[in-house]
């Protein structure tokens, strides 16, 4: 065998290797999905067709017990877009929420999970600080924020009294007037508005910024410390190893973050639309089963959005 038959001989053994390697991923990967496909084709795939199914529907109750289902074709869709006072209204102002929260959550997760991979101490607690709201907003925590209560009660004239008079949420505020702050500034008033919004609206964005922090850290620290070290040999800022190194490599991370911020916005009680619907249930099954259908086009239409739109800016590191 001449030596160039062996190389190629060699090439083609590891190519074998690698794709046995891949398959054998493959199907590691099945097997660690199996579970939820079955649960999804067996539990959950009757559910959504026949949710589907009842918009369609009328339900009239027979004497006697039990129902019959009457074909009503589009008349339930009609109901809730023209014929409810609320439901597009409530679904405006969700939307109009989303787009205010989304990109709130993304900079401060983003702000935050770089200041927590620098080296310092304590970093660890502080990690696991940030992750608190995470696991405490299950139960009958989440029972209470989506009530709004703490809300309502930091939203009081009243407020906590702390022996001065004053209400000490109006005082924070205050103390930190954003508006002032940006009245010698050429920027706009929307600017001003949003983030005046931003600093009211700080409970809800920490607490809603876990996941997309530890997300963040993950790619963080998936950057090599070598691309760190050339750049500084090279004489390259802070500022601009930051745009040119550190932000397109977890640009990957962002589209995630941004797929499952949107996802966790249009899904949790807290959410007007999700509650809108949960009521509506009460009084029509079938209208609100065609709210929530045309509320799931509306999600699944918005995530296509962003995912294109922040696809056409990621940046995804080559490895061979």
């Amino acid at each position: 065998m001449t030596k160039d038959a062996a190389i190629k001989a060699t090439k083609a053994k590891k190519r074998r290797k690698s794709a046995s390697l891949d398959r054998r991923k493959a199907r590691m990967g099945w097997v660690f999905v199996l579970p939820f496909v079955l649960g999804f084709i067996l539990v959950y795939l009757p559910i959504v067709i026949d949710s589907i199914r009842y918009s369609f529907f009328t339900i009239k109750t027979l004497q006697g017990g039990g129902f019959e289902l009457i074909p009503a074709g589009w008349e339930n869709y009609n109901e809730a877009l023209f014929v409810n006072p609320n439901y597009v209204t409530t679904l405006l102002s969700g939307l109009q929420s989303m787009a205010f929260d989304i990109p709130m959550i993304l900079i401060f997760s983003l702000f935050m999970a770089v200041l927590l991979n620098q080296k310092m101490i304590g970093r660890a607690a502080f990690r696991a600080i940030f992750f608190v709201p995470v696991i405490l907003s299950t139960g009958i925590m989440e029972s209470i924020e989506s009530q709004n209560l703490l809300s309502q009660y930091m939203g009081e004239a009243s407020g906590i009294e702390d022996g001065s008079g004053q209400s000490t949420a109006n005082e924070i505020v205050s103390a930190m007037d954003v508006e002032v702050l940006f009245s010698g500034m050429a920027v706009g008033q929307g600017l001003v508005t949003y983030v005046v919004q931003a600093i009211n609206n700080i409970y809800n964005i920490v607490n809603r910024s876990g996941v997309q922090i530890l997300i963040f850290l993950a790619g963080l620290q998936s950057i090599s410390p070598a691309i760190y070290e050339s750049v500084q040999i090279d004489g390259a800022t802070a500022w601009e190893t930051f745009w040119k190194i550190t932000f397109p490599m977890i640009s990957p991370m962002i589209l995630v973050n941004a797929v499952y911020t949107v996802i966790d916005s249009f899904t949790t009680d807290s959410n007007v639309v999700m509650r809108f619907i949960a009521n509506t249930y009460n009084e029509s099954e079938v209208v609100s089963s065609a709210m929530a259908w045309m509320y799931f086009l509306i999600v699944i239409l918005i995530l296509a959005a962003v995912a294109g739109i922040f696809s056409a800016f990621v940046f995804y590191q080559r490895k061979d």
